[in-house]
């Protein structure tokens, strides 16, 4: 990526730049399930259980989404999942949004996802946490089959999460290892696949539940803990070194530990920005733990004050393990491609970038490492083979 790229200089930022990145091959790693569900689907679910809406029409809801979920504050984003997680109270309902949120993903061009959402967040209707992780496996599954069915493909698991605010990470924990599964993926859509926190950062850090990670690790099971999102450099520390996370969700606060040259310099070899790293940063690029990044949703939580400003792009010109990612469909009124086009458009980016940070995420997903190769060698490589200049 050149250092003055812009939408000019872009191979793909022109009128159809979206057309083209759509027929790209996309992996998502941080997406989650509760925050991609259809407009439409949450208004048939909610008239049917009798809860109210802030609007009923469709399209009048999906805008309400973003509009809310557009705030700069993260407390106030998070509030929105109160109506999607209203609807997600029954194995049906479970099923349902967890089989639709694969077909809108194979259909935006996603070959792998990891869907990820909080088991304990789903039982006010009288689901236990395993019946809960059965009905979105059976809905998984079910929309993988159904892709099959159309001619594609998808690989999708599932990454149980421990909401942080909560004192059930231990339980939460136990349950995603009774659920994991040691045959391949694509045989077994829907699995459990990793773990994972989310929620309020501030105050709730790694730290609360020391003998969690103690218990993954011991495990030999993968985990992606929350952090850099709200909260700043510590949250980071604490994710990669106590957590052992194996990926930094979010991790924009990154930036925080680097010190880019102010007055446009340049190393004069490799010509990209002169940046000098802390000791953090360092460890995380040393390391390649991969950040999934998820460029809108950073702008409206106030992580990043625009597309064009995202530290994604200097992320990736430093040679972090820069991944792309959504987040919440639903409140970005986004997708992987719509993610993909507003980097082509405004912040420069070229065929070579996407292709790098859809390597970067295949080769860190919570899959076995031949898995990993035959998703790169026999679904994403040939894709890109396939499109007149893309070339891996």
């Amino acid at each position: 990526m050149p250092s003055d790229a812009s939408p000019t200089t872009s191979a793909i930022a022109d009128s159809t730049s979206s057309a083209y990145v759509a027929q790209l091959p996309k992996v998502v790693l941080h997406d989650h399930l509760d925050g991609g569900l259809r407009p439409a689907t949450i208004v048939e679910i909610a008239a049917e259980i009798g809860h109210e809406l802030p609007a009923t029409d469709p399209d009048a809801l999906g805008a309400w989404f973003v509009e809310a979920a557009t705030s700069g504050s993260l407390p106030l984003y998070l509030e929105t999942f109160d109506h999607t997680i209203a609807v997600m109270q029954t194995a049906e309902h479970l099923r349902r949004v967890a089989r639709e949120s694969v077909l809108d993903l194979a259909a935006d061009g996603v070959v792998y996802a990891e869907q990820r959402w909080a088991p304990e967040q789903h039982l006010q209707q009288g689901l236990t946490l395993q019946q809960a992780v059965d009905a979105v496996r059976e809905g998984l599954a079910e929309g993988a089959a159904q892709v099959a069915e159309q001619g594609g493909v998808i690989w999708v698991g599932q990454l149980v999460t421990a909401m942080r605010h909560a004192d059930r990470w231990a339980e939460i924990a136990e349950l995603a290892l009774a659920n994991r599964v040691d045959g391949p993926l694509a045989d077994n859509p829907g699995a459990v696949v990793g773990f994972d926190i989310a929620g309020a950062e501030l105050g709730f850090p790694p730290s609360r539940f020391p003998e969690t990670w103690s218990t993954l690790a011991e495990a030999s099971f993968p985990t992606t803990i929350h952090a850099g999102e709200a909260d700043g450099l510590a949250s980071i520390s604490e994710a990669v070194h106590l957590g052992r996370a194996s990926r930094i969700g979010h991790g924009v606060r990154i930036v925080d530990d680097i010190d880019f040259a102010d007055d446009g310099a340049h190393d004069p070899v490799t010509l990209e920005p002169v940046a000098r790293l802390g000791r953090l940063a360092h460890w995380v690029r040393d390391h390649q733990v991969p950040l999934e990044l998820c460029p809108s949703s950073n702008v409206q939580t106030g992580g990043a004050a625009s597309i064009a400003e995202h530290p994604i792009t200097r992320l990736l010109e430093l040679e972090f393990a820069v991944t792309v990612n959504t987040d919440n469909r639903l409140q970005s009124g986004t997708s992987m491609t719509r993610e993909m086009t507003l980097l082509a458009d405004e912040a420069g980016w070229q065929i070579e970038d996407f292709a790098e940070v859809t390597m970067n995420a295949a080769w860190n997903a919570f899959v076995h490492h031949d898995e990993r190769r035959r998703l790169v060698d026999e679904i994403i490589a040939p894709r890109y083979a396939e499109i007149e200049g893309a070339q891996l």
